[in-house]
Parts: C-alpha cells; sequence; structure tokens
C-alpha cells in the first residue's frame, strides 16, 4: 500500500469531517421525533438534547471506508511493479482485501449493537457477549492471514523463557478479551459533556502518531498503513461530532458511539499487530475499570446510574454516592473498601445507624473527591489533560523504556 493512498484516505477523512459538521445539526429534530433524546441533568434549566449520534457519526465512517476500499489495492506498490517488470498480471492481494473487509464488518456489527443498547437498554452480560461475537471475523482472518501466536519475553524472563514464547490459544483469548474492554472501557468513563469523545479523540490521535513514528522507523510498514486508513477518517468523524458535543452539549453520543469507537480501537490494534501499545494508550481507562471493579463486580452496591451530581445554585459536579453497611458486604468487598479506605482513594462516612456512604467508584468522582465540587467543563478538560499525559507517558515507555527490557524490537 501506497503513500497515494494515504494521501486519498486523507482527503476522504476531510470530505466526512464537513459532511458531519453539516449533517448534526440538520437531523436534530428528526432524532427528537424518533423519542431518540434526554435530558441534560447538569444543567440548571435542563435541555433536551437528541442522543444516540453515535450511530450517524459510525454510518459516515462506513460510507468513507466504503468509498476507500478500492484505493488502497489501486496502488499496491508491489503488485505494480510486478506487473511492469515481470510482464505478468499484477497479482491481487486477497488476504488484504479479506482483512480490511472483516475489519469493516466487526466495526458494522458493534454499531448496529450499539444502537440496539441505546434503544433497548440491553443488560451488561450482552454487553461482555456480543463484543465477543463481533470480534469472530478478525480473529478468524488473524488465523488465516498470520497466526502468530509468540509472545518475545523481556531480557529478564528469557533465562527461564527464552527469546520467545508461544502462547497458543491464549492468544486469541487476550485479543477476544481486548475488543470486550476497549468497547466498554470507554462506555463506562463517560457520562459528561464531551467525554466520550474527547478521550476517543486523543486515543486516536495517539495511535496516529504511533503510526507515523512507526512508518519513519520503517517497522512493519502495511500493518502500520492499516491503521492509519482507519484511524483519519475515525479523526475526523470526531472531530466534527467532538464541535457539538462539547460542553454545553447540542448532542448525546450515546452507547452507539462508545461501542464504534472501542471496536475501531481494536481493529487497528488487532490487526496492526500492536495490541499491547494500544493497551498504554487506554491506561486511563484502565486505572477506571480497576477502580470501578468493586461496583462493576457487585462486591459493592451500584446504583444504575453513577453520574455526579449536579447543584443548580452553585452550577458544580459533586461527587455521586452510594451507601451500604459493612458488615452486610462479602468478605472481598469488605477486603476491597477498608484497602481504598486505607489509601484513601474513596471519601468514607460513617452514620449513627451503622451505615457508610462513600463516592461512587468511577474517575470521574475520584477527581471530584480530590479536587472537590468543579464545573463540568473543568472536569472535562482535567481528565482528557490526564488522558494526554497518559499518552506521553505511553509513548515513553513504548520507545526509550521498551530498550531497557527488550534486546530487538
Amino acid at each position: 500500500m501506497s503513500t497515494t493512498a494515504i494521501g486519498i484516505n486523507a482527503a476522504i477523512a476531510v470530505g466526512a469531517y464537513f459532511m458531519t459538521v453539516r449533517m448534526i445539526p440538520r437531523l436534530r429534530d428528526m432524532f427528537i421525533k424518533a423519542n431518540l433524546a434526554g435530558r441534560d441533568l447538569c444543567k440548571k434549566d435542563k435541555p433536551q438534547i437528541p442522543e444516540s449520534y453515535g450511530v450517524l457519526i459510525g454510518c459516515v465512517f462506513l460510507i468513507s471506508m466504503f468509498l476507500f476500499i478500492p484505493i488502497p489495492f489501486a496502488f499496491d506498490e508491489a503488485a505494480a511493479t510486478d506487473a511492469l517488470t515481470g510482464g505478468k498480471p499484477a497479482t491481487f492481494p486477497h488476504d488484504k482485501f479479506v482483512e480490511l473487509i472483516a475489519a469493516l464488518l466487526s466495526i458494522c456489527c458493534m454499531i448496529f449493537l450499539g444502537f440496539a443498547d441505546d434503544v433497548l437498554d440491553l443488560r451488561w452480560r450482552h454487553k461482555l457477549l456480543l463484543p465477543t461475537i463481533a470480534t469472530l471475523p478478525l480473529l478468524m482472518v488473524y488465523y488465516v492471514n498470520y497466526n502468530s501466536t509468540t509472545v518475545m519475553m523481556p531480557n529478564f524472563a528469557r533465562g527461564v523463557f527464552g527469546t520467545s514464547v508461544n502462547i497458543g490459544v491464549l492468544y486469541y483469548i487476550f485479543m477476544g478479551k481486548l475488543a470486550v474492554f476497549c468497547t466498554n472501557a470507554i462506555n463506562i468513563l463517560a457520562g459528561i459533556n464531551g467525554l466520550e469523545v474527547g478521550q476517543s479523540l486523543i486515543i486516536a490521535a495517539s495511535v496516529t502518531v504511533f503510526n507515523f513514528i512507526e512508518l519513519a522507523l520503517g517497522h512493519q510498514v502495511e500493518s502500520h498503513q492499516f491503521s492509519l486508513h482507519f484511524m483519519l477518517p475515525f479523526l475526523a468523524t470526531s472531530l466534527a461530532l467532538w464541535k457539538f458535543n462539547r460542553y454545553p452539549s447540542q448532542v448525546f453520543v450515546g452507547d452507539t458511539y462508545c461501542y464504534f469507537a472501542g471496536m475501531t480501537f481494536a481493529v487497528v490494534g488487532i490487526l496492526g499487530h500492536f495490541s499491547k501499545t494500544l493497551l498504554l494508550f487506554f491506561l486511563p481507562q484502565i486505572l477506571n475499570f480497576l477502580y470501578s471493579t468493586p461496583q462493576l463486580f457487585h462486591f459493592v452496591p451500584c446504583p444504575r446510574h453513577r453520574l455526579p451530581k449536579y447543584d443548580a445554585k452553585t452550577d458544580l459536579l459533586h461527587i455521586s454516592t452510594t451507601e451500604f453497611r459493612l458488615n452486610e458486604l462479602g468478605k472481598l468487598g469488605r477486603l476491597m473498601v477498608t484497602l481504598l479506605r486505607s489509601m484513601r482513594l474513596i471519601s468514607w462516612q460513617e452514620l449513627e445507624d451503622g451505615r457508610v456512604i462513600t463516592n461512587n467508584f468511577t474517575l470521574i468522582n475520584f477527581v471530584l473527591f480530590i479536587f472537590g465540587p468543579v464545573h463540568e467543563r473543568v472536569i472535562t478538560q482535567m481528565l482528557m489533560g490526564f488522558q494526554i499525559i497518559c499518552t506521553l507517558l505511553a509513548l515513553f515507555i513504548r520507545y526509550p523504556l521498551a530498550n531497557y527490557f527488550y534486546a530487538t524490537e
């Protein structure tokens, strides 16, 4: 695949941006009429906001990618050279074509499932099962085209395990779980204006920078070009959505966008062969998942909505809380809250009747617990700033630091 294909892809992405910017306000009344709307509870007047706009962004992205499908193969430098110098017809790269189609199929499935969740309010077990099923086309293509399940060992472990270890089916289990994590990680770090799109934009920009660095170094050129072909349209459509979703939000993205974004990242991470590096760009989402574990797995009572509380008098956000009796928790639940309390990572208020009140275990509430009540715009900026810091840390781990642990790339 040539740099010409990347240039055409970038041009299509620019067109997708302007198309999205024009469509978002024009379809507002259509979404409200279809009852795809909700109240912004973090505003004094609680305005009605159209939601599930992720389905529109996903559709524009798919249209962009469908238009792009023939481009990489029309400008395949290796095939063209073979045809000119050997006098033989160029061999069509069927493996690359199937890879691209399978990637789009998985993303399309997650857009559909995300929209179904917005409309039907699926249960949590479905949110774990359906991304796994949507990942099967990716795993099948990876098995047919590569089937490489070897993991490089760090220097300190090579005396025991050798230079590399073939972990077999465990590698496919890891990739399947990666897709489940990516599709849900953005979804559980959400709920305030611009946060879902903002974190996705920073992750996508991080992946794009990483791809260009790897291309400049000449590492796995085709894999990183493949990743860029997805990231550029995703960045363009998400940037257009950010224009309307940032504070004060004019549209809500819904679960559709979170699933669409997560699966897009999983696709490029798996088929671009940098799944471990991708996880480095998800450091805030990993921290949020670990912090949320007691409630996500119901070791501690988990209310349906864990969004921060809005104070209309001050126009500030406060921590939202959950309450329980410590002696009613299981052993593991008591251990978790005791550990978090001893590390001062949660608020703690004991009432006379034996009940305990703590903040809900999300990164948003943790920031409010540490810094106190802040404006919605400010907390979004703080979390996006933290995402950028984590990106810089990820790049530091991936390049200067990795050289100390791995003898070769």
